[in-house]
């Protein structure tokens, strides 16, 4: 990353005035939330519960709430970082028009980003919602009374089955959140990945689309990823000393 990069990256930062952050788990890491495909990670410990699983099979619905709190456990003291407050600043200075965002710990939310300018493609660990009626819990509540030696809970208000409001392994996305992620993309002068490897559709073709769109791309990731070679700006640093290097200069 040259010097010339870094000052084309801030003059057209400073430019822009709808700009989307497009982020994934590897902004979350300096927060101390593991990435859950790196080694030692939920994906790397546990096979994951499908959707069918959950809804059919009592025993791997007590296995998905099982590692649920053990996840709520990492979550909840979670503090927003740099790159959240990054993205927050921006919005308060009226240059953001939006996150899209793959990550489901809401730290976004935490930044104090408003949640109609958030779309949380794979949902939010932040609420427990009922697979039946719909009801939405504050996830704190819930994870603060749950004892799964007794059963997994339940909504209060009709007995149905309740998840965290994430997307499960066999669960399609919200047709809704790809229409707001869509239109975030295709409204964008500049959008900004982090801390994804953009390999995971259908999440990894809005950077894609807001490129093809006329949007200046840039990718700040520690891995390569599938759109560098047609992205204006590429950062392989950790995201904390990408921002160092940009307050240094």
């Amino acid at each position: 990353m040259s010097e010339g990069n870094i000052q084309t990256f801030k003059a057209v930062l400073e430019q822009s005035t709808k700009i989307v952050g497009f982020t994934g788990a590897g902004i979350s890491t300096e927060s101390g939330i593991s990435d859950y495909r790196s080694k030692g990670g939920i994906w790397d410990r546990f096979k994951p519960v499908y959707f069918d699983e959950f809804l059919k099979d009592e025993a791997k619905r007590l296995l998905y709430w099982q590692r649920k709190k053990e996840l709520w456990e990492e979550l909840k003291d979670a503090k927003p970082n740099r790159t959240h407050l990054f993205f927050k600043e921006l919005y308060d200075r009226g240059r953001l028009i939006g996150i899209i965002t793959q990550n489901i710990d809401g730290l976004h939310e935490k930044s104090g980003i408003p949640d109609d300018k958030i779309v949380n493609l794979h949902g939010t660990n932040l609420e427990v919602a009922c697979l039946d009626c719909g009801f939405i819990q504050p996830a704190a509540k819930v994870f603060s009374g749950l004892d799964l030696n007794k059963s997994v809970p339940l909504c209060p208000k009709c007995r149905g089955l309740v998840k965290p409001n994430t997307i499960s392994f066999g669960q399609s996305l919200r047709q809704k959140d790809l229409e707001n992620a869509q239109a975030l993309a295709l409204s964008c002068d500049m959008m900004i990945a982090c801390g994804s490897t953009l390999i995971v559709q259908p999440a990894a073709s809005f950077p894609y689309m807001a490129k093809k769109n006329g949007a200046f791309l840039a990718i700040l990731t520690q891995s390569d990823t599938p759109l560098d070679a047609m992205a204006d700006f590429v950062s392989h640093q950790k995201l904390s000393d990408f921002w160092d290097a940009i307050l240094a200069r």
